[in-house]
């Protein structure tokens, strides 16, 4: 079976890039290992994120917020082809701070981050707990403050996922489950890989299995040094509409759940979950809003982020065998505006844009090099 190009992975990373290769024209097989993949994109939290990203890499900040800014336009157009509603908003949001040293660590980090912008600015406001009280009704005395920005914002996960994979099929691209990579060989602009659900060839092949890059990747000539990390997720019972927009750890859904989270854990694969790290979230969710410890909490899960070294994704272009592309991050939700707009029609015209080079993973070579 032979395409024009393989997206190796299911996620939101392939399927948005898959759709942005199909509609640059190109016929697209997208392969996903099916359930048994530790799927990142099901444990998403959910967020439009820009604030806290790109501290000491600016060009990190810069495509994080190209990809906010490319959100609208595809949520309008997934709508428009699928009927499904992404659940986007971008109201702005904040980051709090409950106590005077986190106010003051946020508003120096804010200030660096707004220094490192230069002329692409970036706005941003430190914002005391009075005035904050009248934009999140219901905040806790433990608040002190917030940074808030405008870029900010969330949509649903699952909906996103559902959207991409039909806007793709329907559009004509090819959609393979259960077809985990078993094999390959590599050739300049020939790639064949071998599954379970049959063998598949083409000029451009762009591995996005998530963890599961780590292993496909030196096949292809590339490397892709991403480990797991482990975050969990509480859900409440429904609740009345109260937050006018999300904070980095408590969302509401359109549904009217309250979706709890921000652990980070160094665990390996374990995704089993942990009663005290989810007493921790809790507490510090009831600290910001005292309303919530009065909701039950109705469902629990943990996931797996792909990370890089440094956090930061990576994207590149084998040397050795052109036509191979990777890609890697852990804001599948966020940087999907990126990957099905910006990253997919680079890859189609078969070359990286400069503006990518310092996400390549030859970051990490420079001691060898040297």
């Amino acid at each position: 079976m032979t395409h024009d190009a393989i997206v190796v992975g299911g996620g939101l990373v392939g399927a948005a890039i898959a759709l942005g290769l199909r509609d640059a024209g190109l016929d697209t097989v997208l392969l996903d290992e099916g359930d048994i993949a530790h799927r990142a994109s099901r444990g998403n939290f959910g967020l439009v994120w820009v604030q806290s990203k790109g501290l000491g890499a600016p060009w990190y900040q810069r495509w994080t917020r190209g990809s906010a800014g490319e959100w609208p336009a595809l949520a309008a157009d997934l709508a428009a082809r699928t009927g499904i509603d992404t659940a986007l908003q971008q109201p702005g949001g904040v980051h709090l701070c409950l106590s005077e040293a986190e106010f003051d660590d946020r508003a120096e980090r804010m200030a660096r981050m707004k220094a490192e912008a230069g002329n692409h600015g970036y706005d941003f406001r430190m914002i005391r707990a009075e005035e904050l009280r009248d934009m999140l009704p219901g905040l806790g005395l433990a608040v002190v403050g917030a940074s808030w920005t405008p870029y900010d914002g969330h949509a649903s996960p699952l909906a996103l996922l559902q959207a991409l994979h039909r806007a793709f099929t329907e559009a004509g691209g090819a959609y393979v489950p259960n077809a985990k990579v078993t094999a390959a060989t590599a050739a300049p602009q020939d790639f064949r890989v071998e599954t379970a659900a049959g063998t598949f060839a083409a000029p451009r092949i762009v591995l996005a299995a998530g963890l599961g890059n780590a292993d496909l990747a030196p096949v292809f000539g590339l490397n892709t040094p991403v480990r797991p990390q482990r975050g969990q997720i509480l859900v409440t019972e429904r609740a009345q509409s109260i937050l006018p927009m999300p904070t980095t750890t408590i969302r509401q859904t359109g549904e009217g759940t309250l979706m709890l989270g921000d652990s980070m854990e160094e665990l390996g694969f374990d995704t089993r979950q942990s009663p005290p790290v989810m007493a921790q979230i809790a507490q510090r969710a009831a600290l910001s809003f005292p309303w919530i410890a009065g909701l039950n909490i109705i469902r629990a899960w943990s996931a797996l982020r792909v990370m890089a070294p440094d956090g930061l994704p990576i994207y590149d272009q084998s040397e050795r065998f052109p036509g191979a592309f990777t890609a890697n991050c852990h804001s599948g939700v966020t940087l999907a505006g990126a990957h099905a707009r910006l990253l997919a029609p680079m890859i189609a015209a078969g070359a990286l844009d400069p503006v990518l080079a310092p996400f390549s993973a030859r970051r990490f070579d420079v001691p060898r090099a040297a």
